[in-house]
């Protein structure tokens, strides 16, 4: 069974960065996007950004400039580089794939668990 699993989360004061990780495991035909959400109380899920294809990126306008998000092909990882952290930033992070496998090669999607980020004022 596939599973995304996170790290990199934690405290951090304005100004600060942080860098998440995000590793697919499980028998993976391939994956043809990656991506970050987050999640603040009280708040709607929001695109944070996206990988897709190659190298197509695509950010929210609120991290746009801020944040950088990547991938290393060979170990089904998505990155999120985090710089000038804002307290309006603090959330909760997930990981989201859409990954081939053996029953479905089309893709289906995938969830982490989340991360927690909380910048500090």
């Amino acid at each position: 069974q596939v599973q995304l699993v996170e790290s990199g989360g934690g405290l951090v004061q304005a100004g600060g960065s942080l860098r998440l990780s995000c590793a697919a495991s499980g028998v993976i035909l391939s994956i043809n996007a990656m991506g970050w959400y987050r999640q603040a109380p009280g708040k709607q899920r929001e695109l944070v950004a996206t990988i897709t294809g190659r190298s197509i990126t695509n950010y929210g306008d609120s991290v746009k400039g801020r944040f950088t998000i990547s991938r290393d092909n060979a170990k089904n990882t998505v990155y999120l580089q985090m710089n000038s952290l804002k307290p309006e930033d603090t959330a909760v992070y997930y990981c989201n794939a859409a990954i081939a496998i053996l029953g479905a090669p089309w893709g289906n999607d995938y969830w982490g668990q989340g991360t927690q980020v909380t910048v500090s004022s």
